[in-house]
């Protein structure tokens, strides 16, 4: 690593777990391309829509569920160490 790698990094975990998130996240928004118009109501009620979609779904029938048993078995397949 680059030795200003390294500064950057050991101010950020010098800084309160707080703050260090705000950093951490502001990053992960500029790699994502930058900050959204949207705000975070919008985003909210993007998101509840969503879920409210996939539900009806859900109990209409259009979508196939499959059981706790088998998802959780393609989850340890798929992360054995987090499936222990």
């Amino acid at each position: 690593m680059a030795q200003e790698v390294v500064d950057v990094e050991r101010a950020l975990l010098a800084l309160p777990p707080h703050d260090r998130a705000a950093v951490v996240h502001a990053a992960l928004i500029s790699l994502d391309g930058g900050a959204s118009d949207d705000s975070q109501d919008d985003i909210d009620t993007a998101w509840r829509e969503e879920v409210a979609g996939r539900l009806a779904d859900a109990l209409e029938g259009g979508a196939e569920l499959g059981s706790f048993e088998a998802t959780r078995a393609r989850f340890a397949a798929k992360y054995p160490a987090a499936a222990q």
